[in-house]
């Protein structure tokens, strides 16, 4: 009985350590994937700026309609025709009802 209550004491210890750090892991991943504080205070031409982000597409009347819908949304569009997600938060996670994306 003597050694049960160390063993309880160490126990009790150990999973709170352990819990403290998984909220702070879950803080720090909240923090770095969070959307900035303030919205930026200049709106974006969307339409210049999608034009060049569907330039290069067969099917330019979706693709503009599409990027402007998450332009509008996002106020940002990505660099370059495609790829480049990692520059625009916000236009890389919207998503379809399917789970696709839904920006070009």
């Amino acid at each position: 009985m003597a050694m049960s209550k160390p063993l309880i004491a160490s126990l009790l210890l150990i999973s709170l350590l352990l819990l403290h750090l998984v909220e702070a892991d879950h803080e720090l991943g909240n923090a770095i994937y969070q959307a900035p504080a303030y919205p930026p205070t200049q709106k974006i031409d969307c339409d210049g700026a999608c034009k060049g982000r569907c330039r290069l597409t067969k099917r330019k009347d979706l693709c503009k309609r599409l990027c402007g819908s998450c332009c509008g949304r996002c106020n940002c569009v990505p660099p370059g025709t495609s790829g480049n997600y990692d520059a625009c938060y916000c236009y890389a996670h919207l998503t379809t009802p399917d789970g696709r994306r839904k920006c070009p």
